[in-house]
């Protein structure tokens, strides 16, 4: 097992799979029935020890209930993660106004994770078959989230073990900028397979944020600034209120479209 077959049989799989486009019964309306998801995903491989994880269980990170890949696998030896950028339909869609998500965003948030955990499911799979012990952490029962007053976060952050691995840096709106934007969904596998490694082409958390602030007023809730960054409570307090007006679906993004990091590093 190399990365190079990793990469290709996810590329074939987000291809191809019925899962990357709105099912007729998933559709909100008519015209969003076989709308394509996500473009091609793109990968990085990371090293489980790096001293990262470590510093992710600080209070003013992620917090001590951070669990770090081999508190998860522990023979794990390669922390895979990719990133699948949505498509343009649903970005434009998005940036139409900002009030309230776009009927295609939340599409892209629900529907769209459907194939997030079908490419890590089957990438786990064809390690296992291959002899190698792998793990999804998204899909293991041990995944928590915690809701408090302040902050919304969870004991495994596929943005952060993307910043480790190598797919981008933070935004002034805590999305994680890569080479394809910051408009997206992430996933992870973990496995024992000993893949080479990819070296961080960054050193500072936000290089790849020019801090233009053009996310700012995108921005329904009001919770980024420039002097403070993103105030996640007001954030999430937002999503709770797509929640009551999208139930079963929620989301925003407003932050992510129709800015310099949209489709790239500015």
């Amino acid at each position: 097992m190399d990365k190079t077959t990793i990469i290709a049989f996810a590329t074939k799989l987000a291809q191809n799979s019925p899962l990357n486009n709105v099912s007729p019964e998933a559709a909100l309306k008519p015209d969003y029935a076989g709308m394509r998801i996500f473009d091609l995903p793109i990968f990085a491989f990371g090293c489980p020890d790096d001293e990262l994880f470590n510093k992710f269980k600080s209070p003013e990170i992620i917090g001590g209930h951070f669990r770090r890949p081999r508190e998860w696998l522990p023979s794990v030896k390669t922390v895979i993660s990719f990133f699948l950028p949505y498509c343009e339909r649903i970005r434009t869609a998005n940036s139409q106004d900002y009030l309230w998500p776009a009927e295609e965003w939340l599409h892209g948030r629900i529907e769209g994770q459907l194939l997030v955990k079908e490419i890590s499911e089957q990438i786990q799979k064809i390690l296992i078959d291959a002899g190698y012990e792998s793990l999804v952490p998204l899909l293991d029962p041990r995944l928590e989230n915690q809701n408090g007053e302040d902050k919304f976060t969870s004991n495994w952050s596929e943005r952060h073990v993307a910043f480790v691995c190598g797919l981008g840096t933070f935004g002034l709106s805590k999305g994680l900028i890569t080479e394809k934007g910051i408009c997206g969904r992430f996933g992870s596998v973990l496995t024992a397979a000993d893949l080479p490694k990819d070296v961080r082409s960054y050193k500072d958390t936000y290089e790849y944020c020019t801090m233009c602030g053009e996310c700012i007023p995108h921005c329904p809730s009001g919770s980024i600034s420039l002097d403070k960054g993103k105030d996640n409570a007001l954030c999430s307090a937002f999503l709770g209120k797509t929640m009551q007006k999208y139930s079963p679906r929620y989301g925003c993004g407003k932050c992510q479209v129709n800015v310099p990091c949209e489709t790239g590093i500015p």
